[in-house]
């Protein structure tokens, strides 16, 4: 006889599970092509290649390499520069029709540093692996999406917690990994899936929390806009339009002055949300492992190129900025990526067989009515 408080951890980890079960699959299917997406990308000729040149060959300074993004895309203007620590001669581009142009509706490619040369990136423009991250991060419904994943990874963690209550009297019943074989198909099902779901219960919660916190990213962007943005630019708050900028081709240099030891991620232009209408924003990161994922924006005048503001990283940022990797398991290599994958699958089998248990429960109760 279960006492009522086993009964409504019981329902609460049921009606948990069985609301997000399906997104979850959804999340699980999708999030193992994105573990290993660099490889995916090289198989399916996604990935972009530059030519072979001299090792010694020069770089283009940035603003020849913005008057190439825009020649390569003409009426449109750059949002963004990005660098990628695999391929030292390439910089990424992202253009759109303004500046203020939302993220879904801009085009992305690399220019070759050393010629200008526009090469194509089908991965961030369409092909299977964006297929598989827009429906990872928000099921191309974009906000309401993302939102509505967030929430589902709540109740995850609400499933992972009520199986865990769950499982500590039935642990007491039977020794550790117990799988009764001798009994029947559903019973052997019920042992894999608490033995399965508390093996990899830390992984899951893991990536259940960074999952969430990845999915609010747009609301925790609005509030870094709001709060440490909004005091970085407030001597230009009654500023007139911008109507001339200073070339870009000093921003690199100026921002390492600003901030010794780190290296440049990306750098936003101005009118886009990661800058201001009158400045050039320039986003360092440490060079560690773990710092590569700490971003720390350089504000610098867009007319005088003067830096105006180093900023603070709030702590909301860094949790964001050090959560996507970790969901991905980008931290550690190829080893973490292969163990990553494998608890992935895992916890698809923790999720088809709980549909299983609960399905098999019910038609029972169902067969036994009159």
């Amino acid at each position: 006889m279960k006492s009522p408080t086993i009964r409504r951890w019981s329902t609460i980890h049921t009606w948990s599970s069985l609301v997000c079960t399906l997104f979850l699959l959804l999340l699980a299917l999708t999030g193992l092509p994105l573990i290993f997406h660099h490889e995916l990308e090289q198989l399916l000729g996604d990935a972009p290649k530059l030519r072979e040149l001299p090792a010694d060959t020069p770089h283009l300074d940035l603003q020849q390499l913005v008057l190439r993004a825009e020649q390569h895309r003409p009426g449109e203007v750059v949002q963004y520069f990005g660098y990628d620590d695999d391929e030292p001669n390439g910089v990424i581009a992202i253009t759109a029709a303004t500046a203020g142009s939302e993220p879904n509706t801009s085009h992305t490619f690399m220019l070759d540093a050393r010629t200008g040369e526009a090469v194509a990136m089908p991965a961030a423009n369409g092909g299977f692996m964006m297929l598989m991250l827009r429906l990872h991060v928000d099921m191309f419904a974009g906000l309401p999406g993302k939102l509505l994943l967030a929430f589902m990874g709540i109740l995850f963690v609400v499933a992972i917690v009520s199986g865990t209550v769950l499982y500590a009297p039935f642990m007491r019943r039977l020794a550790f990994a117990t799988v009764r074989n001798d009994k029947s198909r559903r019973l052997r099902w019920l042992d894999l899936h608490n033995l399965i779901g508390v093996v990899t219960l830390t992984w899951a919660l893991t990536v259940a929390v960074t999952g969430v916190i990845s999915a609010l990213s747009d609301l925790v962007i609005a509030a870094w806009r709001n709060d440490s943005l909004a005091a970085m630019v407030a001597p230009y708050r009654n500023a007139p339009p911008l109507t001339e900028r200073a070339p870009a081709t000093r921003l690199l240099e100026i921002a390492g002055q600003a901030t010794p030891g780190m290296q440049p991620n990306f750098i936003a232009f101005p009118g886009t949300r990661f800058s201001s209408e009158h400045h050039y924003a320039v986003f360092m990161k440490g060079t560690t492992h773990l710092t590569s994922h700490l971003f720390t924006p350089v504000l610098i005048d867009a007319r005088t190129l003067e830096p105006t503001a180093v900023g603070e990283r709030p702590w909301y940022m860094d949790a964001m900025g050090l959560s996507q990797p970790l969901h991905f398991g980008d931290y550690g290599g190829r080893p973490m990526q292969i163990l990553w994958a494998v608890l992935d699958v895992l916890t698809i089998i923790v999720l088809g067989s709980g549909l299983y248990l609960w399905w098999g429960k019910n038609g029972r109760t169902r067969g036994a009515r009159p």
